[in-house]
């Protein structure tokens, strides 16, 4: 070999070695990716054998995607009024669960830190919230829309009554659950009620909080759904009423696929914040 070549050789980087992490994302797509497939697979195929007779009350998935293909291919067309695309019909849900549930997660968070922190509040609020907690979202929707005047607001409303139980009953159980060490670490430090709350009783109440959050986020998105229905307007609530109305059972199927993938993304978001905030000690 030439000096020259040396030299180019001598310069030449290392291959990667990508054995390792291509194992890796082998296994981990065996693992997490393939017993979902196969499931969802054996799921469909039953469904096609037992819907395709012709006397089958329900389309098979092979009608439901030619029935419904314009709406795959087509997710945000807008004809103007509530003639909108399925991804139109769920950003707007989407929307009103984003200001809905951001308010629970306010309000829910305070008075379960209150409730946890004071015996007073819990003698006094827990009676109140156990049987608030208990009316089902969509008896709110007629005083909410006595109340607002306005559908939209009555919406929200919905999902923030039914989204702030949880959150409310997981914080404070976080906070009652605090060790009495960490208590006594803060006496001794001699903090302040806003160091206590940031460096000791967060912290500490994280994995609960983001427990009731994931429960709140799933109860939001199943009550906008089911008050879009009632309400109207642009949603996938309202879509999938609409659809009944028409007779369209195709796109009420695939509505309600979306709606499950979207309440699980919804699901797995939280978890990941969660997870990332408390270092995967988040329960549930």
């Amino acid at each position: 070999m030439s000096v020259s070549q040396r030299a180019n050789s001598a310069t030449q980087p290392a291959p990667a070695n990508w054995a390792p992490y291509l194992q890796s994302l082998k296994d981990g797509l065996v693992e997490r990716v393939l017993p979902p497939l196969l499931i969802l697979a054996l799921l469909g195929g039953l469904w096609e054998l037992l819907c395709s007779s012709p006397t089958a009350a329900l389309p098979p998935p092979s009608q439901v995607i030619t029935d419904t293909w314009s709406l795959i291919v087509n997710p945000f067309y807008d004809y103007g009024g509530n003639d909108k695309g399925m991804g139109w019909q769920i950003l707007a849900s989407l929307e009103r669960v984003a200001y809905g549930y951001s308010l629970a997660v306010v309000v829910g968070i305070s008075l379960g830190v209150l409730v946890g922190q004071s015996t007073w509040a819990l003698r006094g609020l827990d009676p109140v919230f156990q049987v608030l907690r208990t009316v089902p979202p969509l008896a709110w929707l007629p005083i909410s829309l006595a109340g607002f005047q306005d559908s939209a607001p009555s919406a929200i409303f919905v999902i923030f009554i039914t989204a702030i139980w949880p959150i409310i009953i997981n914080t404070s159980v976080g906070v009652r659950n605090i060790p009495e060490d960490y208590r006594n670490v803060a006496r001794v430090l001699r903090l302040n009620g806003y160091e206590y709350f940031t460096r000791i009783m967060l912290p500490a109440a994280a994995p609960y909080i983001f427990s009731g959050l994931r429960i709140g986020v799933g109860l939001s998105w199943l009550a906008i759904v089911a008050a879009e229905m009632l309400i109207g307007g642009v949603g996938i609530g309202f879509f999938i009423w609409d659809a009944w109305n028409a007779s369209m059972i195709s796109d009420i199927v695939l509505a309600l696929i979306y709606v499950g993938i979207v309440g699980f993304i919804l699901d797995r978001m939280v978890a990941y914040v969660g997870n990332r905030v408390t270092r995967g000690t988040s329960k549930g």
